[in-house]
């Protein structure tokens, strides 16, 4: 019986999740294709919480628990929300092993080179960039032409090639944009800065606008400047996006208002990166067709504010391997493979809209809502809490909870007008 033969196209952490629980299966031949020429071209961002139902349970399915405590961050659970003035609504400690949250904090980068280190080099082929898969499903690069899978699997980002083949469904503007940045060794070159993050993340947000620093595992902090701006503000800028200190400079112009702590995050960063958030309608889905899927943001791309979209999109290659290999073990491979497919894609739909649609609140709560987060931070904790707990007990608790975060925080802004 000849082997099934899967094609995953994009060598992120979703991409790469799918492959190492695919590994060594029988009746199974793995490929991924990557467009970045090699694992260190480029730097891969700030810091991620994984969370128990999703990112660890996909981790611990792939037998990397054990190399993922190795690279795991307790104190990166401490989170500070302020406002514009460095009030603090919110703030939590971080923890160590013994007393974890259950979310604890892995740098972007060790999360995609522990699993790189755990597949065999010849399963990645780099440097593929890929132009188009057309209609019989070859996929098209500039190397020429590779054909012949059971199976595609899209898992190349939020611009997606394969998804244009199930539609004709692009990325919406969030309305968001502003620069990625970071500041190395922050407890020797800012030391504010490095106490204002606390080992974790702290997010303030006001007017629209918002400055969002996180500890990297090297020391360095990762720092993200957004505000609301036209889709097109890139252009209308008089300034290189890359000159640092043009960058500072107009940053500092957005954030003249804010207190002077918040301001030295940005007089301290250097290497700026414009960065304009994106997401896929809440809801958007494609019809099936046989052989082709995706998975994370190819299939839900959303803008950061709930912190879901690396889980989400690690659970998504943990259903999709058992889909896999539930076909592979069928009497029928092929035939089966296809039901099974369609099967996962269902459930996909519905753990995505769920994941969007907190997502969308969180982002209308923090950037789009007057006063915020001053007027919501009652409704941003309790809808936090609501997503992730879902026993019946929990629920009937809800209501009383809901009533003592509405009251201490109108206590809390009493006080603080």
């Amino acid at each position: 019986m000849s082997p099934i033969r899967v094609a995953i196209v994009g060598a992120g952490p979703t991409g790469l999740t799918l492959a190492r629980l695919l590994l060594n299966k029988p009746n199974l031949e793995v490929t991924v294709f990557e467009s970045e020429k090699s694992r260190n071209i480029r730097p891969q961002g700030g810091t991620l919480d994984l969370h128990p139902d999703t990112g660890l349970a996909a981790l611990k399915e792939a037998g990397l628990w054990d190399e993922f405590l190795k690279n795991v961050r307790y104190d990166g659970e401490a989170i500070t929300v302020c406002d514009k003035r460095l009030h603090k609504f919110l703030r939590v400690s971080g923890t160590e092993e013994g007393s974890s949250r259950g979310r604890p904090e892995i740098d972007r980068k060790a999360l995609r080179e522990m699993l790189l280190d755990s597949l065999p080099a010849e399963i990645i082929i780099w440097g593929c960039h890929l132009r188009e898969i057309d209609q019989g499903h070859n996929l098209i690069f500039d190397h020429g032409i590779e054909s012949g899978f059971d199976l595609v699997v899209g898992a190349d980002g939020a611009w997606s090639k394969i998804r244009k083949l199930l539609s004709d469904q692009k990325p919406i503007y969030s309305g968001l944009g502003g620069y990625m940045m970071n500041i190395p060794n922050a407890k020797e070159t800012a030391p504010e800065c490095y106490e204002l993050t606390n080992r974790g993340s702290m997010f303030s947000f006001s007017d629209g606008r918002s400055i969002c620093s996180q500890q990297i595992g090297d020391g360095s902090l990762y720092l993200l400047c957004i505000s609301q701006v036209s889709e097109d503000w890139r252009e209308k800028l008089p300034h290189d996006t890359h000159d640092a200190e043009a960058v500072k400079a107009s940053l500092k112009t957005v954030f003249s208002d804010w207190h002077p702590g918040l301001q030295q995050l940005i007089e301290s960063a250097q290497d700026p990166v414009p960065h304009s958030l994106y997401m896929l309608p809440v809801g958007w889905s494609w019809e099936n067709r046989s052989s082709v899927t995706l998975i994370g943001d190819a299939a839900h791309l959303m803008t950061p504010f709930a912190g879901e979209g690396v889980n989400l999109g690690m659970q998504d290659a943990a259903m999709l391997s058992r889909a896999i290999l539930k076909a592979t073990n069928s009497p029928d491979p092929a035939t089966q493979l296809a039901v099974e497919v369609k099967a996962f894609e269902a459930d996909l739909f519905v753990r995505a809209e769920r994941t969007a649609i907190l997502t969308k609140d969180m982002m209308n709560y923090m950037m789009f809502t007057d006063g915020s987060p001053r007027t919501i931070v009652d409704k941003f904790i309790l809808r936090m809490l609501t997503f992730h707990d879902k026993t019946l007990l929990d629920y009937l608790r809800y209501p009383l909870l809901a009533a003592l975060l509405k009251s201490y925080f109108f206590l809390h802004n009493l006080w603080y007008q």
